[in-house]
């Protein structure tokens, strides 16, 4: 790969969508310079830098309307402040302070916000990729013509989330842009230990994908490239792997350090650095002045000063005990409804399945996700006939990965849909174990956004299946905060608590 960044101006890009881009870059790079700074005085606890990493960002965000979900890492501040949140709430979130997404409960950029569409990371990195399958699925099935975005590293393509992921979106063909930003190290553990392939988009060929190679440091490049992909997958809906070739220039977070990297490498990234190049482009073209780059720093780093001095005069939270556990639920009005007097002697599985086919009539973004759920109607029949008085695209089949349909069902949520997802039998939750606990389970805690999920599972009883299919393992939810546990003991109870749990916004674990 040369060193040389060559920039190609198409046509259809002006003077001002120029000058706006490098604005855009500028920012977060001045920024990050600044956190830099007050990380050495102790200002701030922590810092991720995207040194390097700029132009995609920047790039992707711009190329997206402002209304289409972006999910994106730590290293994506490009994607906060292209997207024009307010400087002083992101310095506050960074400080810990209320004025922050998390109030204060998270000091760094696992947060999102549904006012700017940005869907925040979860350190397991792999299951925001399922995340953005669901956000994809509502947008298809609201028939809006809308695409969403995901980044991830090249270390997160090595979990089993990422196979899961592109499979599902690829099978429902959803559209999604799957950005992984390969800069050649998963924290410190090169590519060439992370996978065989050469390049990551070779991936796309095994799930029928259609996949490109960007240069992740041409800002030019990954905002055309990527505009025009945006514009066909709003016309025809389809998941597209795109590998953006780049390089973080520090560690993977300020303690590491990059004393692990070849100087040489080093030297090769630096002089291919997305901003100074691109800078140096637009004074070739006549388009950026040495006056107008003056005042255009000038103006930035005033609007940091300022939004800083703010976050900094911002009280210090005082931690208080109801505030927190207020929040590890949202708020449910209960509507109590009386049960008829007229009654029955049904099945348990025909009180479930009553209970599900009149929420399917009530809720119509309601969509029922599992293995073997549609025309099979699942293994105990519960959904037999759904297919044919609500459609496919609402009782789905899905993939043998559970991992990515919970995550997918929480995406569903993120964009104003309802979700329950099957678990063919309760044991196979241990599959999808990390998004249950540590997505479903702390969204509304974490940003305040509600994760309207129901985890149905058929459990124990005298199935007598041994430890893979007649667990009764309600204790592996019980003790989470966030997660509200149902055990039905009959029909009668069974049907109401289901029905309760699917007009519930919080999520459940139905057994």
């Amino acid at each position: 790969m040369s060193s040389k960044i060559d920039f190609i101006k198409p046509l259809s890009i002006h003077n001002d969508t120029l000058l706006s881009l490098y604005k855009n870059m500028l920012k977060p790079r001045l920024i990050e310079e600044k956190m830099l700074i007050l990380l050495r005085q102790g200002k701030i606890s922590k810092w991720f830098s995207g040194i390097g990493q700029e132009a995609i960002s920047v790039g992707v965000t711009a190329a997206l309307e402002k209304d289409e979900y972006i999910l994106p890492m730590h290293r994506n501040l490009g994607v906060f402040t292209t997207r024009e949140i307010p400087l002083h709430k992101l310095f506050s979130q960074w400080q810990g302070k209320m004025n922050g997404f998390t109030k204060g409960r998270d000091r760094s950029f696992h947060f999102g916000t549904q006012e700017y569409n940005i869907v925040g990371m979860i350190s397991h990195l792999g299951p925001q990729l399922g995340v953005a399958d669901g956000i994809a699925l509502a947008n298809l099935l609201k028939k809006n013509n809308k695409v969403c975005a995901v980044f991830s590293g090249d270390g997160a393509t090595s979990e089993g989330d990422f196979h899961e992921a592109l499979n599902v979106a690829a099978v429902w063909d959803l559209p999604v842009l799957f950005c992984i930003e390969n800069n050649g190290y998963g924290l410190s553990t090169p590519s060439l230990e992370q996978f065989k392939c050469e390049h990551i988009a070779d991936k796309g060929i095994g799930y029928g994908m259609e996949s490109h190679i960007i240069d992740g440091n041409n800002i030019l490049e990954v905002y055309s490239k990527v505009s025009q992909l945006a514009k066909s997958v709003r016309e025809k809906p389809r998941p597209i792997l795109l590998e953006f070739k780049t390089f973080r220039m520090r560690g993977h977070e300020e303690a590491s350090g990059t004393k692990y990297v070849p100087q040489a490498d080093l030297d090769f990234w630096a002089a291919k650095d997305p901003v100074e190049n691109y800078q140096e482009f637009l004074k070739n073209e006549g388009v950026l002045s040495e006056a107008l780059e003056v005042s255009l720093k000038t103006e930035i780093v005033h609007e940091i000063n300022e939004h800083l001095q703010i976050a900094f005069d911002e009280e210090k939270i005082i931690p208080n005990l109801e505030t927190e556990l207020n929040d590890v639920y949202q708020d449910d009005v209960f509507n109590e409804i009386t049960p008829s007097t007229e009654k029955k002697i049904i099945r348990f599985v025909d009180a479930i399945s009553e209970s599900l086919e009149q929420s399917m009539e009530k809720h119509a973004d309601l969509v029922i996700m599992g293995q073997d759920v549609a025309e099979y109607g699942g293994v105990f029949k519960v959904t037999n006939g759904f297919v044919a008085k609500f459609g496919k695209e609402r009782i789905r089949n899905t993939p043998i990965c559970e991992s990515a349909i919970v995550s997918a069902a929480y995406g569903l949520s993120v964009n104003g849909m309802k979700a329950v997802v099957e678990m063919q039998f309760a044991d196979f939750a241990s599959s999808g174990f990390n998004p249950i606990v540590n997505l479903l389970a702390k969204s509304h805690y974490r940003w305040q956004q509600k994760a309207d999920v129901v985890i149905r599972m058929p459990c124990g009883a005298d199935i007598g299946a041994g430890p893979f299919h007649s667990q009764t393992n309600e204790a592996w939810f019980t003790k989470t905060p966030g997660l509200k546990v149902v055990y039905p003991a009959f029909p009668q109870d069974a049907k109401g608590l289901l029905i309760a749990a699917i007009n519930d916004p919080n999520p459940r674990t139905f057994l």
